[in-house]
């Protein structure tokens, strides 16, 4: 087997040339961009790099100088855009450079100076290179100062702002002034600064802002009602009338129109909403002062009717009829006042006074029937033979007041309620009385023999005895008839004097009517008790006169009205005496309700003689 040598293929020399070719083309590229950055450098060193702009200027190639003096020219948003604020008829204008927007020159050429550099080399020449075929827009810096706007919005609101001021109401003697309430304003300096914001932002070539301004209504809003009020309390005077029971015209009273100013004034009253209003007063208490005084003289009380009961018809009869009482009305009375002070009407201004009416408790028209007056039931007589006129008189003006009362169930009889005040303007005349143990001239001498007689008529009533002062001593007017322990002596004490009063009970269930007579022919008085009889009888027993003690000597006083040779005796002699009377109540079937003991201490008294002055018996007593 023969071997053949092998042959070294042929080496294709594309195989080195393409790499070197590469190696050769990078470094020459490297070369050409290193000499082009160079280039670029050097040219463009101390300027701003092609293709950056800014607001629409081309600022390749310039310097900072150049840049800053392009954008000024450019930048005139400061001046030509401008801003109107408004508030109704009111405006206000400024440039947007005086509410603080400025252009930013050295921070806007800054950034372009800035776009397409890097301190890294390789990333600068990248940076650099995208500038140039891409282009940079650089925005430029626009400052919006906010303070300054602010300080436009407050100079503003220095002319815009003002307080609420409320309606004011002065009443100034017979004068009465308002003054209209104003509307506050205050401008929302940071809510016109937020629109404000908004328009500047989108750099607006100018705008009209309607100011945000707030109104603060006043707290009194009006006076006009209340000052209407106070006008027509003083437009005329205020007069208080009235009637006596009778008819008659009583008063008037008038209040000028200037004491009426005097006595009003005003008060806030604050309303459901928050606001305020004057209401207009009258100073109450000095009217109510005046009425509280003059009320007394208004009054009248209620007077019952007096009735004699007639034994055919067995009906009461009226003498004297009932009258209606009446008492002031002060609340009424100044509620007509306060109505009148503020009614503009001047017909309005007359006030009658208001009464509150008291019916009497027996009137004309009540019946026996309805009382249970149906039969006489008891009575007492005494006689005063050989009494004075002044005696008599007086006795006869006591006997007339109890004449035609009636006394209601349960209720006490007082002889001196009833009675009333012992004195000349009620009728009384002087006589003589007993006080402190002896007779002496005085007002009302005898009235004790109308109480002696009313009590000798409830003692035979069997009404029970509440009260009862014997005289102290024996009186001869009263110990003829029933003798001796059945009188009732009464007396109206003063300051510490103590009073001697008649009292007893009607403690039935029937009304009792009274009925007193004068009868001069036989010189009586006579009590009369009309009821119905419960079912009792009345027995008395004694007087038993017990210690009997003799008279005291006569005592002569001298008297220069008694002629000489006359006399007056004031006094009669009288024994003094132990006496018991005793009262048995009994019921209709003759036992025993109730026993009464009348127990009596009389003195001994001597006769009182009266003799002209020179008497010989002034000097000597008798017995």
């Amino acid at each position: 087997m023969t071997s053949v040598p092998m042959q070294n293929p042929r080496l294709n020399p594309w195989l080195i040339r393409i790499p070197l070719l590469f190696i050769t083309g990078t470094i020459l590229f490297v070369a050409i961009l290193i000499g082009f950055v160079g280039v670029v450098q050097a040219r463009y060193g101390n300027t701003i790099v092609p293709g950056v702009w800014a607001a629409g200027l081309d600022l390749s190639g310039m310097n900072r100088d150049e840049a800053a003096s392009a954008l000024q020219n450019w930048f005139t948003y400061d001046d030509s855009a401008i801003f109107t604020f408004r508030y109704g008829e009111q405006w206000w204008q400024w440039p947007a450079s005086d509410l603080g927007v400025t252009l930013d020159v050295d921070a806007t050429v800054e950034a372009a100076m800035s776009a397409g550099r890097d301190p890294n080399a390789l990333m600068n020449i990248v940076k650099q290179a995208s500038v140039w075929f891409n282009g940079r827009a650089i925005s430029p810096v626009i400052r919006y100062d906010q303070n300054v706007a602010t300080e436009r919005l407050l100079a503003i609101a220095d002319e815009v702002n003002r307080p609420p001021v409320d309606a004011t109401l002065t009443i100034n003697g017979l004068f009465v002034e308002t003054t209209p309430a104003q509307t506050g304003w205050t401008l929302d300096v940071p809510a016109t600064l937020r629109e404000l914001d908004t328009i500047i932002m989108r750099m607006d070539t100018g705008a009209e802002i309607q100011l945000n301004v707030s109104e603060t209504a006043p707290l009194i809003t009006d006076t006009e009602d209340a000052a209407r009020k106070a006008r027509a309390a003083i437009s005329g005077p205020i007069t208080l009338v009235a009637d006596s029971p009778d008819g008659t015209p009583l008063g008037p009273w008038t209040a000028t129109p200037r004491d009426i100013a005097s006595l009003i004034y005003t008060e806030p009253v604050y309303n459901d909403d928050g606001t305020v209003r004057y209401e207009v007063l009258l100073k109450a208490d000095a009217f109510r002062n005046f009425l509280e005084n003059l009320a007394p003289g208004l009054t009248t009380e209620a007077r019952d009717g007096r009735f004699h009961f007639n034994e055919d018809t067995r009906q009461l009869e009226v003498f004297e009829s009932a009258v209606n009482g009446r008492t002031m009305n002060v609340d009424e009375t100044l509620a007509r006042i306060e109505s009148a002070v503020f009614n503009p009407d001047l017909n309005a201004k007359q006030v009658p006074v208001a009464f509150n009416y008291l019916l009497p408790t027996f009137n004309n028209n009540i019946t026996a029937t309805e009382l249970g007056i149906t039969e006489l039931i008891s009575e007492g007589t005494t006689y005063y033979t050989g009494s004075t006129q002044s005696r008599i008189a007086n006795i006869a003006e006591a006997a007339q007041r109890f004449d035609g009362l009636i006394i209601a169930p349960g209720e006490e009889f007082s002889f001196n309620s009833l009675l009333g005040d012992i004195n000349p303007e009620d009728g009384f005349v002087e006589g003589f009385v007993i006080i402190g143990g002896r007779t002496v001239r005085g007002v009302g001498g005898g009235v004790c023999q109308v109480s002696t007689t009313a009590y000798q008529a409830a003692f035979y009533a069997g009404f029970p005895i509440l009260e009862r002062y014997a005289h102290g001593y024996r009186v001869g007017y009263y110990e003829k008839g029933e003798g001796a322990g059945m009188d009732a002596a009464i007396y109206q004490g003063e300051g510490s004097e103590r009073s001697l009063d008649l009292r007893f009970l009607n403690d039935t269930n029937y009304h009792l009517l009274i009925e007193t007579s004068m009868y001069p022919g036989e010189d009586a008085v006579q009590f009369r008790f009309y009821s119905t009889n419960p079912g009792r009888q009345v027995v008395k027993e004694g007087p038993v006169i017990q210690n009997v003690i003799p008279a005291k000597a006569t005592v002569y006083e001298a008297n220069s009205e008694i002629p000489p040779g006359q006399e007056r005796w004031v006094d009669w002699p009288a024994e003094g005496a132990y006496v018991v009377v005793t009262r048995e109540i009994l019921d209709t079937n003759g036992q025993e309700i109730r026993r009464d003991e009348f127990k009596t201490q009389y003195q001994p008294w001597g006769a009182v003689v009266q003799v002209a002055p020179g008497d010989a018996r002034l000097n000597s007593t008798s017995s």
